[in-house]
């Protein structure tokens, strides 16, 4: 049980109120089903762009697609750094890596010929942040704390990246 309970502290973090029943852990805060859909959902989505960011920032044929992922990597390091410690207050957990539907839709972005890759990685962020941006909006308005006021702040940043996609 100690060593459960020293694994659980190090992934959810010191300051966080834990409480210890016999049947394990449980994180102070709670999560409902619709939180958790929501960080499986978005967590994945945010690691594919963090990836096709990296992506573009080395095969963009233009400065505005190079440019576009590296904010990209950067906003959404930072997204999902936010979603990270949501989920860890109310114990959710956040899977490592992509999983197969994200990790096909990366490979394929890396597969596109250099003369279409600019096309194609832009059809896909704004296909993407459209979705992204519904499902922001929505968890700001029916998540429970502490996913309300992250997604409030992450729904202006996606909208932000929209406007920039939206311009080419």
């Amino acid at each position: 049980m100690k060593k459960i309970l020293l694994a659980v502290v190090a992934v959810v973090g010191v300051g966080t109120a834990l409480t210890v029943t016999t049947g394990g852990v449980m994180a102070a805060g709670s999560a409902s089903d619709a939180d958790k859909a929501f960080v499986g959902k978005v967590s994945q989505g945010g690691a594919y762009e963090v990836e096709a960011g990296k992506v573009a920032a080395m095969r963009g044929t233009t400065p505005f697609i190079r440019d576009f992922g590296v904010m990209e990597t950067h906003d959404h390091m930072g997204v999902g750094a936010g979603l990270k410690k949501a989920a860890a207050e109310t114990g959710v957990p956040i899977a490592p890596g992509l999983n197969a539907e994200f990790s096909a839709r990366l490979a394929k972005l890396k597969s596109v010929p250099a003369d279409k890759f600019d096309s194609f990685y832009l059809d896909d962020m704004k296909q993407i942040h459209n979705k992204d941006e519904g499902l922001f909006l929505q968890e700001s308005k029916e998540g429970t704390d502490p996913y309300k006021e992250f997604c409030h702040q992450t729904a202006v940043l996606v909208k932000a990246h929209l406007g920039w996609l939206n311009t080419m």
